[in-house]
């Protein structure tokens, strides 16, 4: 049995990372032939007479034998192969002794740092920063600085490196802004060297804080109140900059200079001055140093300005010289406004500038909704201002809720100014989308423009108004067939629904399900008893049953139909009748529309006419020339209904504004052509007349005093007795749309005189309600 023992020493170059390792067998308390040994572990200095050190690992020991024996081997190193050993010295072999115990003891020396170390260190490093500042190029290269700053702070000697560094620094850029004292006359110039200066800086500071990132890690994380060296930088050079003052002085007065000349309308170095403001803003002077002055410069230089363009012009170009907000809001420049909300912001401001916007939208929008000549371009022109504010808020203005806010409310103030006009045309804007014919509009399109509209109908106070008008103009197109999209009508109803609730839709959405309905009834009727025997041959007759109440109200129209019409309609009032029983019909004559082939002597024709258009036209199957009376007598048509019925039969190509006169004559025009086989001559049904609008907005009127009626009586029957001005205001809370407190006291004596209230015999300003 053969045993090893191994003293490995690992010398590295550098003495103080240096590594020792030491592996010790013990030798078994039985072995036979076995010489006694000893093995011990030492220390060699190397050339400096450094010791070598651990890291991380056990200190080095000394393995020593009883030191009473006087004979010892040092074994160097064995093999376990052979038993043969290479002994440093020789002794006498002595007999074997027994094993002895072995002593493992600490060196009393301690280990130490070669002399200067620190100091030796910090020359190099001291060298590579003066070489940085200097612009000059430097031996030793930056991994080894690195590591050099690593070795300090890892003995811990971080305190004493961050000192000098600072120093150093101070030192070289104290020399660089002193530099700058007495240089150029020229500001521009001046202010080139002194942006080169503090660009140099930046570039200087940021490579000694590479170099040195290991102390920036570990010593400046770890101390508290020691900033980092780039902040130790920025803390030099602005110290050294108020020291030299002629230095800071004329830098602000340059830069001032430079922006009164771009006032001016010359051309700057405006890379050069946002360099400049910015080393100010770094250095955490822009306030102190620049601000003050520049505030007070611009003062003055408009208030200069002011007082020229009041001696130089009349009071009206000096007027649009100081708009020029109005002017940047016109013009939609998106960048110069949020330019300008950026500088309000920073000086909180911006109450101001919410309330030019506010100005703005009034008395743009006043322009708009006031004159009546534009009333057909007014909803148009509406949207495209909302949809320019919109635009200006989201990029300009930062989506500032208050903006938004102060957006709405001035809307809706601008869009009410007319009270009712805006709501009628809005609805009348709604139809003209929805109607048949509006070729090159997709339904992703259409979408998107009744979305817009909503907005606006969102600001309108008097939704009654838009309410009536809009109902007037659907029944036409759903009993016309001129409605473009059955998906966008209903879609629009849905959003109506959504903001006004289903009270609001309740009637719209009944005039589609009688629509509906009204196609199973004539489905029903054409498989009928009645429809196939009795009906007359060649003609087909479609029937819209409506509910009264969810539809506009109609004046009866008497009309002399056709022997043919008049059998169709007693058939099918026969058979609805039967069906539904209780029920009463009554037939609305200026709604229907008819298909009529007519034949020319140059081709066959169909006309697509309304009703009373047809009963005209199938007189001249009778005759070839008949007189206005004739044809009044004959068709019973009222006189003002006639009178536009002809005009648009006979007096399409001739100048605008043809009246039909009494003794005016009809003939059958042989000599009629047109390239389309179906020819549309129903438009007038579509068209609105003066007593169509008339009696709609009477119609809202009588509504609204039943509204009010109703407000009036259900409040006095909760509270009893009121007062004439509490009652007033209760009304205004509930009534939602506006009105006017004389109008009101009226509804209110309506009522005294109908005893739904008296007046107390006290005091004539309260109201007791009568049960």
């Amino acid at each position: 049995m053969s045993q090893t023992n191994d003293t490995t020493i690992n010398n590295n170059k550098r003495p103080a990372h240096t590594t020792t390792t030491t592996t010790t067998t013990y030798l078994p308390a039985a072995m036979k032939k076995a010489k006694s040994e000893a093995v011990a572990s030492s220390l060699d200095r190397n050339k400096n007479g450094i010791p070598f050190c651990f890291d991380d690992p056990p200190s080095p020991t000394n393995i020593e034998d009883d030191p009473t024996n006087p004979n010892y081997d040092v074994v160097a190193h064995s093999s376990g192969g052979g038993g043969v050993t290479s002994n440093l010295s020789r002794k006498k072999a002595t007999p074997p002794h027994p094993a002895k115990k072995l002593v493992i003891k600490l060196l009393k020396a301690k280990p130490t740092l070669p002399t200067n170390f620190e100091d030796n260190t910090w020359a190099s490093l001291k060298s590579a920063i003066s070489a940085i500042f200097l612009k000059q190029p430097d031996p030793c290269d930056l991994e080894k600085l690195y590591q050099a700053v690593n070795d300090l702070c890892l003995h811990k000697m971080g305190g004493s490196l961050y000192q000098r560094i600072e120093k150093e620094c101070e030192i070289h850029t104290s020399a660089a802004l002193e530099s700058l004292v007495g240089q150029s006359e020229d500001l521009v110039v001046f202010l080139t060297l002194v942006g080169k200066c503090w660009q140099d800086f930046c570039d200087q500071m940021l490579m000694i804080r590479g170099i040195a990132l290991y102390l920036d890690r570990t010593y400046v994380k770890q101390t508290p109140n020691v900033c980092s060296l780039w902040d130790m930088g920025l803390q030099l050079f602005r110290k050294h900059l108020s020291l030299a003052a002629e230095v800071e002085h004329k830098t602000v007065f340059g830069l001032l200079k430079m922006i009164e000349s771009e006032r001016l309308g010359e051309a700057v170095d405006r890379a050069l001055l946002n360099h400049l403001l910015k080393m100010f803003t770094a250095l955490g002077i822009y306030s102190d140093s620049f601000e003050k002055p520049f505030l007070d410069r611009t003062s003055e230089f408009y208030a200069a300005e002011g007082v020229k363009y009041m001696q130089q012009s009349d009071v009206s170009d000096y007027l649009k010289h100081v708009e020029g907000f109005m002017m940047l809001m016109d013009a939609n420049r998106i960048d110069d406004l949020q330019r300008m909300y950026s500088l309000f912001f920073r000086v909180n401001a911006l109450e101001i500038l919410r309330q030019a916007i506010s100005s703005y939208i009034r008395k743009t929008g006043q322009g708009i909704v006031m004159d009546e000549e534009k009333d057909k371009d007014m909803v148009s022109s509406l949207l495209e201002f909302k949809g320019s504010l919109d635009t200006i808020w989201e990029e300009s203005f930062a989506k500032n809720e208050a903006f938004c806010n102060t957006i709405k409310d001035a809307f809706e103030h601008l869009i009410n100014l007319r009270q009712n006009r805006p709501a009628e045309l809005i609805a009348k804007f709604l139809d003209e989308k929805l109607r048949a014919g509006n070729k090159g509009t997709s339904e992703e399109e259409l979408e998107g423009t009744l979305d817009k509209i909503l907005v606006l109908f969102r600001f309108i106070q008097g939704k009654d108004v838009f309410e009536a008008f809009y109902k007037k103009d659907l029944a036409k197109r759903l009993l016309l067939g001129k409605s473009a999209s059955i998906d966008a009508e209903k879609s629009i109803i849905s959003k109506l629904k959504t903001e006004c609730g289903s009270q609001f839709t309740n009637k719209l959405e009944g005039m589609f399900k009688d629509i509906e309905l009204s196609k199973e009834i004539n489905e029903s009727f054409k498989q009928s008893s009645q429809a196939r025997i009795k009906l007359p041959s060649g003609i087909e007759l479609s029937v819209h049953v409506l509910t009264t109440g969810y539809w506009p109200t109609y004046p009866p129209m008497d009309i002399r139909l056709p022997h043919e019409l008049n059998v169709y309609q007693d058939i099918f009032k026969e058979f609805y009748l039967s069906k539904y029983s209780g029920r009463r019909l009554m037939w609305q004559n200026s709604l229907g529309h008819c298909v009529l082939k007519a034949e020319y002597p140059k081709g066959k024709k169909e006309l697509a006419v309304s009703l009373f258009q047809t009963v005209v036209l199938m007189l001249f199957n009778d005759a070839q020339k008949l007189s206005f009376q004739d044809i009044k007598d004959s068709t019973g048509i009222e006189d003002k209904e006639l009178r536009r019925t002809l005009q648009s039969l006979a007096c399409g190509k001739l100048p605008k504004g043809r009246e039909v006169d009494d003794d005016d004559s009809f003939l059958f025009n042989e000599e009629f052509t047109a390239p389309l086989y179906r020819i549309k001559v129903n438009a007038i049904q579509m068209k609105e007349t003066v007593e169509e609008n008339t009696s709609t907005t009477e119609r809202v009127f009588q509504d609204r005093q039943y509204q009010v009626d109703a407000a009036i009586v259900r409040i006095m029957k909760t509270r009893k007795v009121l007062s004439h001005t509490l009652l007033i205001t209760e009304l205004f809370q509930q009534l939602k749309f506006p009105i006017k407190p004389a109008d009101l006291k009226k509804r209110i004596e309506s009522l005294i005189d109908r005893e739904y209230l008296e007046r107390d015999k006290s005091n004539p300003q309260i109201y007791n309600y009568l049960a």
